[in-house]
């Protein structure tokens, strides 16, 4: 199943297109209420991003379209991005603790960090080649 979202495609380059998405963040950021108001929410409530996608139907600049995201991608990344540098940040100070001390917990919290770090960068290169994850452009 796919979650769709539009964009528009701002240059293309051989096979693929460039895309800049209509929308960033949960889609209120502009609107009263939205999360846009706090400057929290404006962090998050950038300008468009621009993304490099296939472009099999030869989309022209400026074509506006739907662009598809697999379901649960978007969620599962940021569970990732956030739960495992946490836990692998605290694993690695309960470790240092374990073995010695307030010096050696701030050590293995700094070692575990990297190490979530490190596999995040893994993920991101693996999830990179995974054509499932891929943003495509739908008809």
């Amino acid at each position: 199943m796919m979650t769709d979202a539009w964009g528009t495609v701002t240059a293309v380059d051989g096979q693929y297109a460039y895309l800049r998405m209509d929308e960033s963040g949960c889609g209120r950021c502009r609107q009263p209420g939205g999360c846009g108001g706090n400057p929290l929410g404006q962090l998050l409530c950038g300008p468009p991003r621009t993304f490099r996608v296939l472009n099999p139907d030869h989309c022209d600049v400026g074509a506006r379209v739907r662009v598809a995201v697999a379901e649960g991608s978007l969620g599962r990344s940021a569970l990732y991005a956030y739960a495992f540098p946490l836990l692998a940040l605290f694993a690695g100070a309960l470790s240092g603790s374990v073995c010695g001390g307030e010096a050696w917990a701030i050590g293995g919290a700094m070692g575990g960090l990297l190490i979530g770090w490190l596999g995040l960068r893994r993920a991101q290169r693996q999830a990179q080649q995974d054509r499932r994850l891929q943003l495509s452009i739908r008809s």
